[in-house]
């Protein structure tokens, strides 16, 4: 597995991530959420523009290759008292191959490198990552819902990995 740093200055990098992860969500999220409400927010969190405000605001995203191919993307950031993993993803085929144990390791090293006591996460409550993560030694801390516009909400748990 190889992780590719996407920066502000790589539009092109951008363009990929931006295609991998509208490719990986709107495989795993239409079917969960609608198709409209994950067009609405793959525009929002995914497209080329947002990847840029965000990689401009301190999110630090990474592309996923394994075997030659792009596999997946990730992206966190440092907030006050943890690491906030805001976005792992793997396609289909990668899944269950010890790579989102790998990729969850870097972002807690990156977590440990600035002396951050904790990763956490924010899960779709009805997303069945939701054992992968507590697998993994999350716990779950919260409940909340968060109105993103034109009359759609992010339902989920809060997540927790102390370190």
């Amino acid at each position: 597995m190889e992780l590719i740093e996407v920066t502000l200055a790589d539009k092109a990098l951008i363009s990929e991530l931006s295609a991998v992860a509208t490719a990986i969500v709107r495989d795993y999220y239409d079917p969960l959420l609608g198709k409209a409400q994950n067009d609405y927010m793959l525009e929002k969190f995914q497209s080329e523009h947002a990847i840029a405000e965000q990689l401009a605001e301190g999110y630090r995203y990474y592309l996923v290759r394994d075997e030659g191919r792009d596999a997946g993307f990730m992206g966190f950031y440092p907030k006050p008292g943890s690491m906030y993993l805001s976005k792992l993803y793997l396609d289909r085929d990668s899944r269950g191959r010890g790579l989102g144990r790998r990729m969850l390791d870097f972002v807690v090293s990156q977590a440990r490198a600035e002396n951050l006591p904790a990763v956490t996460l924010n899960v779709n409550k009805y997303n069945d990552t939701v054992r992968i993560y507590e697998a993994m030694g999350f716990r779950r801390v919260r409940s909340e819902k968060n109105d993103i516009g034109s009359g759609y909400y992010m339902d989920d748990y809060v997540y927790q990995l102390d370190l």
